[in-house]
C-alpha cells in the first residue's frame, strides 16, 4: 500500500515560532515513516517557505528549496522551485503545526481550503473563533458556558480605571501563550498593561480575576464533534505569580513558577465535570480534531472558561500530549488520529 503523502509546516510568523519549531521535531519523532511520507515545509519568521529536510534546530540552514502551497485544486500540493522552474509535489493531508497569529487563527486554515488539501484541525471558522477570546466567551455563554466577566477595549478608546475591580488580567484578544498578558493589581498598573497587549493585537481584553485552580482538559475529536475524546485532565499548581506558558527561558528543563499535574489531583466528579465541559465548550465553537480547552476550577467546584487552544503545543514539555499520554493514547496515535480524521473529512 502506498504510503500517505503528509505535508507537515511549522514556524511561521508570529512570536510562537520556536514553540512550532519544536512541537514539529516531536511530531517527526513520533510519525510512523511506514505509513506516512513526511514533506517538511518551515516557514521562516520573516514568512519564507522553504521545502526542508526537516525541523531540527538548524533546518534553515540545511539543504531547502523555496516552496509555496498551491491554492489551485488542480495542483493539490506544493510548488517547489527547483533549477529555475517549478515541480509539483501533490499532498494527500497536512498538519499545520503551527502555533499563534498567521497559525491558529484561520489565516493558514483558509489557504488550506483553497488548495483543497485535506488538513488536521479546526477549520477556518472555530480557528478565528477560538483565536479571538472576547468572540470565544460570547459564543460560549450563548451555549450555557460559564466565562469571566470582560471588556473590550478598541485601537483607539478612552478607559476609565474606576470602572473595575481588581485585580484584573489584561490581555491581547488575539494572540497566545501569554504573550502580552498582565496582572493589573490596581488601576496605577492598568494603561501600562494596555500598551503591553497591544504590542501584541490592536483589539485588548480586560477580564475579571477568576479566583480557582487552572485546569486543562485535552481533546480529540473525529473533525464532526460527534465522537470525543478527552484525555486526562491537568492542574497547573503555582509557586507565585500567575501561569505564563512558554514564557521561560529553558522550558524543556521546567517552569520559573509552575508544574503541571498529571492526571490532576482533583475529586473524581470534578474531573469529569472538567472533561463534558470541555467537550461541550469543543462543539459549541465548532471545534475540529485537537484542542485543548483551558479552565477554571472554583472552589465550589463550578468550572469557567478559560480559552481553547486549537493546535496546542505538541513538545517533549507541553501539557496536550502529556495529558494524552496519561489517558494511554501516544503521540504517535495523536498522529494517526489526526491524518485519519482530516482524511475522512476531505478538503472541507
Amino acid at each position: 500500500m502506498d504510503k500517505l503523502k503528509v505535508g507537515i509546516i511549522f514556524g511561521g510568523s508570529s512570536e510562537e515560532h520556536p514553540i512550532s519549531v519544536k512541537s514539529a521535531q516531536e511530531v517527526a519523532k513520533n510519525l510512523d515513516l511506514a505509513k506516512y511520507e513526511p514533506f517538511y515545509i518551515g516557514i521562516t519568521k520573516s514568512g519564507a517557505w522553504l521545502l526542508c529536510e526537516g525541523p531540527d534546530a538548524q533546518w534553515e540552514t540545511g539543504d531547502c528549496r523555496p516552496a509555496a502551497l498551491s491554492p489551485d485544486r488542480t495542483v493539490g500540493g506544493l510548488l517547489v522551485l527547483d533549477q529555475g522552474k517549478y515541480d509539483t509535489i501533490r499532498l494527500d493531508v497536512v498538519l499545520p503545526v503551527l502555533h499563534g497569529t498567521l497559525g491558529e487563527d484561520g489565516a493558514m486554515q483558509g489557504l488550506l481550503e483553497l488548495s483543497g488539501i485535506p488538513y488536521a484541525g479546526c477549520d477556518v471558522q472555530s480557528s478565528a473563533l477560538c483565536m479571538d477570546k472576547s468572540l470565544a466567551y460570547t459564543v460560549a455563554r450563548s451555549a450555557g458556558i460559564a466565562t469571566p466577566n470582560f471588556w473590550t477595549v478598541a485601537e483607539i478608546a478612552d478607559i476609565d480605571p474606576d470602572t473595575f475591580t481588581y485585580p484584573v488580567f489584561v490581555k491581547p484578544a488575539r494572540s497566545g501563550s501569554s504573550f502580552g498578558v498582565s496582572k493589573v493589581s490596581g488601576k496605577d498598573e492598568l494603561a501600562s498593561a494596555i500598551d503591553s497587549a497591544r504590542q501584541y493585537d490592536a483589539k485588548v481584553l480586560i477580564e475579571e480575576a477568576v479566583v480557582g485552580s487552572e485546569i486543562g482538559c485535552a481533546i480529540l475529536g473525529d473533525g464532526h464533534g460527534t465522537d470525543l475524546m478527552a484525555g486526562e485532565v491537568d492542574r497547573i499548581a503555582l509557586s507565585h505569580g500567575f501561569f505564563r506558558i512558554h514564557q521561560e527561558s529553558a522550558p524543556e528543563q521546567g517552569s520559573d513558577n509552575s508544574t503541571a499535574i498529571v492526571p490532576a489531583d482533583i475529586p473524581a466528579a470534578s474531573r469529569a465535570l472538567v472533561q463534558e465541559t470541555a467537550k461541550s465548550v469543543y462543539r459549541a465553537l465548532g471545534c475540529g480534531g485537537l484542542a485543548r480547552v483551558d479552565l477554571f476550577l472554583k472552589k465550589d467546584g463550578s468550572v469557567v472558561l478559560n480559552e481553547v487552544n486549537t493546535f496546542p503545543g505538541m513538545t517533549s514539555y507541553s501539557r496536550y500530549p502529556r495529558m494524552m499520554a496519561a489517558a494511554g493514547v501516544s503521540v504517535s496515535e495523536v498522529i494517526d488520529r489526526m491524518v485519519t480524521s482530516a482524511m475522512a473529512g476531505g478538503s472541507r
